[in-house]
């Protein structure tokens, strides 16, 4: 049985390096990324941190802003909205709609979403901002709260313009965002048409409707970025967030989305595969075993932070690479009925903070990692080794920590072990 369970994860190894890179991946405005929405695993990532152009991407945070606006009851679902000459004027896509015109804001959202009208995005902005310069600054300072630190929003279109900017980890970070806080109005996103004045639009995104689990979010394309989209998938307990930015085209971003979400899948699934595998020998230093047994052990800390899974273009579906957390950063997944979370203030009590360097099957699995990498950063010399045993499903887990750390020493002792490759994450207090 062991012998068998060895062949298959040869097997599953031969067939995900088979997996070759796709040609996009050479275009200077390519950016992707892929993360399990749930669990914060980050399944791909290719210049996810670049800047890039949102394009009409930027539409889901105007979205947002509209989604919160209605909560709050700043404005009904069933209010107009006035459309002015300057939202009339917007450069296409767009609705046709003329000055002195109004729009209902739940046909807003679907104009918005399905047919991408810039009119109608300029009119929300002014309605909601007092106008749309004052809306972009609104847009930028909720969405920094929201953990998008490196996006910049100057229009309610995403109509081209210079400075506004952002990332493809930050549009994952907005996707999961609208869908963790508005749940009641994320199913306009999965629409496959909207009708208007006796004409019906298609949804610009193909891959709703077309490729299963699909059920939303937005494309975007001006000439500086490419095409952009952002694509929501739910198989079983599993859901992606899955950005591609700066596609050659239409076609070729849609076909490369799909291939990254059947492979993203497929990756959930061959986990666990492995888990199943793993379990049948447990000597006391089994890589395979022991990736497993982290991935566990971070997946029950309900860390803020995502976990890096490596490359989706070779799914690891036997390795979990830890990373640290000031390079992962992303919002937390409070329930879905629960309000948007302001961000607090880091801890700065000192030795309140640990690092994580593993988590073991006995107590001198945990404490030998400890050692081994203790040498490679300066700042453990004054850390507290120590083997925290914690029961997760079932099993007893060690946690292999280093303690009595301040928030600046852990990040840098997780970038000093993680420069040599060594798994860690930091630990905030009472964690």
């Amino acid at each position: 049985m062991i012998k068998t369970a060895c062949i298959l994860l040869l097997s599953l190894g031969f067939a995900l390096s088979g997996v070759s890179a796709p040609a996009q991946a050479n275009n200077s405005r390519y950016a992707a990324f892929v993360v399990e929405e749930n669990t914060g695993v980050v399944l791909h990532s290719r210049r996810s941190e670049a800047e890039r152009y949102p394009a009409s991407l930027t539409k889901m945070m105007t979205l947002y802003m509209l989604f919160e606006a209605i909560e709050t009851g700043e404005i009904g679902l069933h209010d107009q909205i006035r459309v002015s000459a300057n939202a009339a004027n917007a450069s296409p896509s767009r609705l046709g709609l003329r000055a002195g015109q109004t729009i209902s804001a739940e046909n807003a959202i679907r104009a918005l979403v399905v047919k991408s009208a810039n009119d109608v995005a300029v009119a929300v902005g002014e309605r909601l901002g007092g106008g749309e310069a004052r809306f972009g600054e609104l847009m930028t300072t909720r969405a920094s709260e929201l953990g998008l630190t490196d996006t910049t929003f100057r229009n309610a279109s995403g109509l081209p313009n210079s400075r506004q900017t952002t990332t493809a980890r930050d549009m994952a970070r907005l996707a999961v965002a609208l869908h963790r806080d508005y749940p009641d109005y994320f199913d306009y996103f999965n629409e496959e048409s909207f009708t208007w004045n006796g004409r019906t639009y298609r949804n610009h995104n193909t891959l709703v409707g077309r490729v299963r689990g699909v059920d939303g979010l937005k494309t975007g394309y001006i000439r500086a970025s490419g095409f952009n989209v952002v694509v929501s998938a739910e198989r079983g307990d599993h859901r992606l967030i899955t950005v591609i930015m700066g596609g050659p085209t239409a076609a070729a971003r849609d076909a490369h989305a799909e291939e990254l979400i059947e492979a993203a899948f497929a990756t959930l699934e061959q986990r666990q595969d492995t888990r199943l595998f793993a379990a049948l020998s447990s000597p006391r230093i089994n890589p395979v075993r022991q990736q497993d047994l982290i991935a566990r052990d971070v997946a029950a800390l309900h860390l803020d932070e995502p976990t890096e899974m490596g490359s989706a273009n070779q799914p690891p579906a036997v390795q979990v690479v830890l990373a640290d957390e000031d390079e992962m950063h992303t919002e937390p997944l409070p329930s879905a009925t629960a309000p948007p979370a302001r961000q607090s203030e880091p801890s700065l009590i000192r030795g309140a903070w640990s690092v994580q360097v593993g988590a073991y099957n006995s107590s001198s699995a945990a404490h030998d990692r400890l050692a081994e990498v203790a040498i490679f950063s300066g700042v453990l010399d004054t850390a507290q080794p120590a083997a925290r045993a914690v029961d997760i499903s079932g099993d007893r887990l060690w946690r292999a920590r280093f303690e009595a750390l301040t928030e600046d020493e852990a990040r840098l002792a997780c970038r000093d072990l993680s420069a040599r490759d060594h798994p860690c994450f930091a630990v905030a207090p009472g964690r």
